[in-house]
């Protein structure tokens, strides 16, 4: 199989082992100066995606109400979210039922109907996401489908036929495309979220807009049936309202849908954090009318979802630790009206979206600081485990303990001849016992847990040891383990490489030499930057205002046809960007934190007294993670640059 976007872009076990931008009319200076709307200040939520907009708003229902008339309101917004037109229903009878405990896959739908189209035309699918919340690895894995994407489209009662990927919403609404990512990706959806984009922009202006990181500078004024979309943005960290993030994450005038893609998945990360303090109580009867009248949801076996499985994944996400969100990007496309690429790579991509290598910013910093990776968890072979049966069901430990055995662990039997049996068959949750002393014990008991999926780990009772007959850990199967194990992550540990920087302070200079006298903190100059680029010739710089006086500068540097690098400055030192580090780490004398995409470092910021400067890496994470750090280690007081 291949999938079409535009042209020219680019051991065994023991037997009991149980095309060109158009630019604003009139030469552009290199220096603007701007004020930005007033910042809210940044919540730590971690909740994700369109979904996240609904979670979100629900959880502070619950968390503000304090009277049974917010307990009301709550179930009645729960409610009025449930699938409700005849399209949608019929789609939710091809949904996977979510099984507790287990990982939960959503498939969200972001459609429009614009006016230029016609009455009778049909709507359009611009954003196909899937996103899976793994409990057992305490993870989110986003995975976008470009619109242009050639597949063979699934709709009920036509055979199948080959287009792009958006026109299964156009022939045939949500189940097609729900029918076509299924059998795309082979993975099975439990939820389906459609989402109208007429509420995205309400829901983001009634939240007080969302804090984005803009690469560069993105202009069009030629719109209507015959052009493109407009937009008009100037680069830097910044707030927008809903119109202009809408505008920001559906352009693609001058790039692909591989950008667009991108840029999605970078809103729905920039506005994780934005939930729950980001606007005042007062204001969220109007979210929730917002999400209710553009939102639909619906969950297989065939019930509208309800208020407990809303808190339960809404809590989730708000203790989802940093650096638990990866974007899984679908690679090796081809063309430009119609996006195609090997089948072999959507399978690789569909492994590491619902396997997420949840260590892979560790990996991949150590490998790009010369670091020895810290192994917390003992190898398979130095680990043994003794299987038990706790759910009844006959074989179940063996065959648990055949497939450990498979994977390397070292399978033991219970002592002196004893059946591989738990003391009572009433576990629903596979369990993991670990002994209460021993190095890196916890650690593997964790890690064979998240074979299990839902296993929950524990210290090992009295009467689970005296079966343990000396093993590091104990599993008892309970009636979740259903014969199989989940697969290890893909090991996404990226190779050295050298960094791929020349000198480059001139690059910048000159075009930071005239603010020096407007902004009142220390101006910093890269004095290396990546070989093939320069300052941007359309917006190298901009100067703006954020809220309560805080300045902010931007450096735009392109980088081959249409990537664009960045060095964002700002005397505002808890902006929203800064919060969800991955790492930090002590080099040269300074402190720089470390904000990763999976094993791509996206984000290096420095910390100094007087203000934050952080280098932001292309959006498709072209720089490698060597070149982002040497670019960071550079940067150099304006004075001392050279």
């Amino acid at each position: 199989m291949r999938t079409t976007l535009k042209r020219g872009l680019g051991r065994a076990a023991a037997p009991n082992g149980n095309g060109k931008s158009v630019l604003p009319p009139g030469a552009l200076s290199p220096v603007t100066v701007y004020r930005q709307p007033g910042r809210q200040p940044r919540s730590r939520t971690g909740l994700v995606g369109r979904i996240a907009l609904w979670l979100g708003a629900a959880l502070l229902v619950v968390l503000a109400g304090t009277a049974g008339g917010a307990y009301l309101y709550f179930h009645e917004s729960v409610a009025a979210v449930a699938a409700k037109t005849p399209e949608v229903k019929r789609a939710a009878r091809r949904l996977d039922v979510p099984l507790p405990g287990h990982p939960a896959v959503a498939l969200v739908i972001g459609y429009d109907h614009r006016v230029d189209d016609g009455k009778d035309a049909p709507s359009r699918s611009d954003t196909l996401m899937l996103v899976r919340a793994d409990p057992g690895t305490d993870s989110i894995s986003l995975l976008s489908f470009p619109r242009d994407m050639q597949v063979e489209i699934r709709c009920p009662g036509r055979a199948p036929f080959l287009d792009r990927i958006n026109a299964a919403y156009a022939t045939c609404g949500p189940q097609g495309s729900l029918e076509t990512v299924k059998a795309l990706t082979g993975t099975p959806v439990n939820y389906l979220i459609t989402v109208n984009f007429r509420g995205f922009r309400e829901i983001v202006d009634r939240l007080g807009g969302v804090w984005l990181d803009v690469d560069r500078r993105y202009f069009n004024d030629r719109g209507g049936p015959l052009g493109y979309a407009k937009i008009n943005l100037w680069p830097g960290y910044q707030k927008l309202d809903g119109a202009r993030a809408l505008d920001y994450v559906r352009y693609r005038h001058s790039d692909s849908d591989l950008y667009r893609v991108a840029r999605q998945q970078q809103f729905v990360k920039a506005f994780k954090g934005q939930i729950q303090d980001s606007f005042a109580p007062t204001a969220l009867p109007k979210v929730v009318n917002a999400i209710t009248n553009n939102v639909e949801v619906a969950q297989g076996g065939g019930r509208d979802v309800d208020g407990r499985t809303v808190l339960s994944y809404a809590l989730f996400a708000y203790g989802l630790p940093p650096g638990s969100v990866f974007q899984t990007k679908i690679e090796g496309f081809e063309g430009f009206a119609e996006l195609t690429t090997a089948s072999e790579n959507v399978a690789r991509a569909v492994e590491a979206f619902t396997h997420p290598d949840v260590e892979s910013s560790d990996k991949a910093t150590a490998v790009a600081l010369g670091e020895k990776l810290k192994t917390t968890a003992p190898a398979p072979r130095d680990t043994t485990v003794t299987v038990l049966n706790g759910n009844g069901v006959t074989g179940s430990a063996s065959s648990a303990g055949f497939l450990l055995g498979q994977r390397g662990y070292q399978v033991l039997t219970p002592p002196n001849g004893l059946p591989a049996n738990a003391p009572r068959f009433d576990y629903f949750r596979t369990k993991v016992y670990f002994e209460r002393s021993g190095p890196r014990v916890r650690e593997a008991a964790r890690k064979v847990g998240n074979l299990f999926a839902s296993a929950e780990v524990e210290p090992m009772p009295a009467g689970i040891s005296q079966l343990a007959n000396g093993a590091m850990l104990t599993v008892v199967v309970g009636q979740t383990f259903h014969g199989s194990l989940a697969s290890a992550p893909i090991d996404q540990t990226p190779r050295k490489e050298r960094p791929n920087v020349v000198p480059g302070a001139s690059a910048s200079r000159d075009v930071l030499k005239g603010l020096r006298e407007k902004i009142d903190f220390p101006l910093y100059v890269p004095t290396v930057i990546e070989r093939s680029s320069w300052v941007d010739s359309v917006q190298p710089v901009r100067a703006y205002r954020l809220a309560d006086g805080d300045q902010a500068v931007r450096l735009v540097y392109r980088m081959g046809s249409n990537e664009y690098w960045g060095v964002q400055m700002t005397n505002w030192d808890d902006a929203p960007a800064l919060g969800d580090k991955s790492h930090t780490r002590r080099i040269g004398g300074r402190t720089y934190d470390l904000y990763y995409d999976g094993p791509k470092l996206h984000m290096v910021a420095l910390r100094t007294p007087r203000a934050r400067y952080w280098v932001v890496n292309t959006l498709l994470d072209r720089l490698s993670n060597e070149t982002m750090l040497a670019i960071a280690k550079g940067l150099q007081p304006f004075g001392k640059a050279k």
